[in-house]
């Protein structure tokens, strides 16, 4: 079938790997046409360490989207996630050469690049440079300084860092699948899109996405993101610690977690026992479902603390940070019996559990609207958003025709050319990039020369 429209989202976790194709509707919510989902293989705690399995793995996902939808795959968006993503705040300045000429474009670019040049520690390259407030001559807490006039031009930023082997090995992967990549996304980011509303973000607000191998925490204020971190500890800690402590089979111990696992150990009687058959004729296992609580719960208390302690980093005490909205917990892991009620006690913040039905269509099957697929959903919607970006700057180029022909050629020639070298001031006539897309082209071409 034709997919002039469709948009594709590619999940690489530690659980599973999902892909997820949707397309806008007329009421502008998201279609979702078919998801495909195999078990992740090659991937440890968001860092892929076997390119073969995840390859097939990857594979396997994509298929089964294929089959279910009837449409082909040719480029998806990625998420990327992992315990080597790690963020940190930075101040920059440049001093403009002519103060009686407004700030423009390209003196935001200039100040961004000057950022992208930070030292880093050896193997992490900078991914992801978010201006938060800019001060020009002093003035401070500007939001948008273009068309000001100033000498001095400085920002707080928010950098985010991560290992380039990994960020290499995840776009290797997608190519070897067959598949191209039409852009990279922070997940917290993407799962951030999916469920949080536009007056959480505003108020301030706490998204903890726990998923299998890590939990992606991603903090909001005044419309802009603040601070992000991955947690190496998911759901899957949790199954281990039941594994060990009950001495069962993963299996098992993870079906335990799902069917009768709880946050809270106070809300299982003692005389509550589950009876799990043993191995190969040995005799079955009785395990108390307050010992399952408890187990649970010390590993769950351990998770949320790390990711309130993000929080408290970041500076939520403070009057002019705190996060009214509170917290928003999404990911698989949110899905665990009084999680929102242990969260509210350990934090005493305002929790929820965060589905991402608000953007998806009104007959989109209920599974879709589960926690579990909230990254997969944002992806989608970050794939949507591109597509309609170079539709547009299509219609840009398309409307004069008649007039001017040869420029127009040598406008096609020139997006060729872009994509190794050039700067970003060379298209001043287009519609002005996101930083995170520029950092995705970067990023693409970089892929593009290690193969």
């Amino acid at each position: 079938m034709e997919n002039n429209n469709i948009a594709v989202g590619l999940d690489i976790g530690t659980t599973k790997i999902v892909a997820m194709i949707g397309r806008k509707n007329e009421y502008g919510k998201v279609e979702i046409l078919g998801v495909g989902k195999s078990k992740s293989l090659g991937v440890h705690r968001g860092v892929v360490n076997n390119i073969t399995q995840t390859i097939q793995s990857i594979q396997q996902a994509v298929q089964e989207a294929e089959s279910v939808s009837d449409f082909k795959i040719s480029e998806v968006v990625v998420g990327i996630a992992g315990q080597h993503i790690r963020s940190l705040q930075h101040s920059d300045y440049i001093t403009r050469t002519n103060a009686d000429e407004v700030i423009d474009d390209e003196d935001i670019d200039l100040l961004i690049n000057q950022v992208y040049k930070l030292v880093m520690l050896p193997g992490e390259e900078i991914i992801h440079v978010l201006p938060q407030e800019y001060k020009v001559d002093g003035q401070a807490e500007i939001k948008e300084p273009i068309g000001m006039y100033g000498g001095r031009l400085e920002a707080n930023f928010h950098v985010v860092v991560g290992q380039v082997s990994s960020i290499r090995n995840i776009g290797r992967c997608v190519k070897s699948s067959g598949l191209g990549l039409a852009g990279i996304t922070l997940e917290p980011l993407a799962s951030a899109n999916a469920v949080l509303s536009q007056e959480e973000k505003e108020a301030g607000v706490a998204l903890i996405d726990i998923g299998g191998g890590t939990t992606d925490l991603a903090i909001f204020k005044d419309g802009i993101i603040r601070h992000t971190a991955v947690i190496p500890f998911g759901g899957n800690v949790i199954t281990e610690d039941i594994k060990e402590g009950c001495s069962i089979i993963e299996k098992q111990a993870e079906l335990l977690k799902i069917k009768f696992g709880s946050a809270w150990p106070g809300e299982n009687k003692d005389n509550e026992i589950v009876s799990i058959p043993g191995l190969r004729g040995r005799e079955p296992k009785e395990i108390t479902l307050k010992n399952l609580s408890k187990i649970i719960h010390a590993r769950v208390v351990e998770i949320i603390e790390q990711a309130y302690l993000e929080i408290k980093n970041y500076g939520h005490e403070e009057q002019k940070k705190k996060l009214i909205a509170g917290i928003v917990l999404t990911g698989g892991g949110s899905q665990l019996n009084h999680l929102k009620q242990l969260v509210e006690y350990i934090t005493g913040m305002d929790t929820r559990i965060g589905y991402p039905n608000e953007h998806l269509a009104g007959d989109s099957d209920a599974e879709m609207a589960s926690p579990l697929y909230a990254t997969a959903v944002g992806l989608v919607m970050n794939a949507i958003e591109n597509q309609s970006k170079v539709v547009i700057e299509e219609e840009v180029v398309e409307q004069p025709t008649e007039t001017i022909s040869d420029e127009e050629t040598s406008i096609e020639d020139n997006e060729e050319h872009t994509n190794n070298s050039a700067p970003i001031q060379s298209e001043p006539k287009k519609e002005r990039k996101s930083i995170f897309e520029k950092w995705a082209d970067k990023l693409k071409d970089f892929l593009d020369n290690a193969e």
